[in-house]
């Protein structure tokens, strides 16, 4: 999934400005009056939801799919929704999604698939960005698994409170967290790269 979509606007301190959370909420109102008012919604965040279904999954496949469940279940559950960060609440339904996945085996490829042409970069720069990507995601698989989500959500942008929202913690445990696994990170990042 490859989109030009832009992450919410934001001023120079990381949070959302007022009149941002003002036009977000009534854009969620009018979405539940309206499922088709959600497209502005799901422009805001689909980005953010793949890049951590992507990161959680491991494959573009999986993450559209994920990526596609979640906002499915977003606009299925709208009606419920009663407020706090939408941001946070997405990313609650994005980690039950993926945590589901995880739990189903993986689909079976089709036989037709291998005819299609492949968009995929070039086998150079697949290869460094699966270099890449193998190396974040072990260092990432070494941490705790509270640890590990916590960080998750923060490379998907989500701020501590957000965070906390959408674990059902408090913002001390989620900073904490975060605190313990960035310096467990730059352990692991040393042991492997002594020269650094």
């Amino acid at each position: 999934m490859q989109t030009a979509i832009q992450p919410a606007t934001r001023d120079g301190t990381g949070d959302e400005t007022g009149d941002d959370l003002d036009d977000e909420r009534a854009q969620i109102a009018r979405s539940q009056r309206d499922p088709a008012a959600f497209a502005p919604l799901y422009a805001r965040y689909a980005d953010r939801i793949y890049r951590y279904c992507r990161r959680r999954l491991g494959s573009r496949e999986a993450a559209e799919d994920a990526t596609s469940q979640v906002f499915t279940l977003a606009l299925a559950g709208l009606a419920g929704y009663r407020g706090g960060s939408f941001a946070a609440w997405l990313f609650a339904i994005a980690h039950h999604v993926v945590a589901n996945a995880g739990r189903r085996p993986p689909p079976r490829p089709l036989d037709a698939a291998g005819a299609l042409p492949d968009p995929a970069p070039t086998p150079e720069e697949a290869a460094l960005a699966a270099e890449n990507g193998r190396t974040t995601h072990a260092l990432l698989a070494a941490l705790p698994p509270d640890q590990r989500r916590v960080v998750e959500l923060r490379l998907a942008g989500l701020t501590a409170a957000e965070i906390a929202a959408a674990l059902g913690r408090s913002s001390a445990a989620v900073k904490m967290l975060q605190l313990r696994a960035l310096k467990r990170l730059r352990a692991l990042h040393a042991a492997d790269s002594p020269e650094d």
